[in-house]
């Protein structure tokens, strides 16, 4: 049986900048709450950090990595789905493969809990919650 790929670190930042392989830069980094004036709130710019660590038999191979915002009644707010190969040495290492989502312009509808649940292909391994607070907050 396959294994998978599982998720080192991941969380919110207001910006952030990844190479795989390299270090990462992030400005604001461990975001779970955001608020605003009126609704619906546009928010203008989220980046999602993730660590997937991939052991030495999980390298050359496709992962799928899908994220996906849900409000509070679970609707989906913002998806989006990527699929990367994790290249690592030859020496029997695992891999951590460091990379960022930019949400650009997420629309809330109204202040609650959400979720951004991250899924390795297509079995859930994180949720991270985001707390959309109005100005009664």
């Amino acid at each position: 049986m396959p294994t998978m790929p599982d998720i080192e670190y991941a969380f919110l930042a207001d910006s952030a900048e990844t190479q795989p392989g390299q270090k990462f830069h992030v400005l604001g980094g461990g975001v779970s709450r955001i608020g605003g004036r009126a609704f619906p709130l546009r928010h203008p710019h989220l980046a999602l950090v993730l660590g997937l660590l991939v052991t030495a038999p999980e390298h050359d191979r496709e992962h799928e990595v899908r994220f996906v915002l849900l409000n509070s009644d679970g609707g989906e707010v913002a998806e989006a789905t990527g699929n990367l190969v994790a290249r690592g040495g030859n020496d029997g290492r695992d891999t951590v493969l460091t990379f960022s989502i930019d949400f650009w312009n997420l629309t809330f509808p109204s202040p609650g809990d959400h979720s951004f649940r991250i899924l390795v292909n297509g079995s859930e391994r994180k949720r991270l919650p985001l707390v959309v607070s109005g100005p009664d907050a």
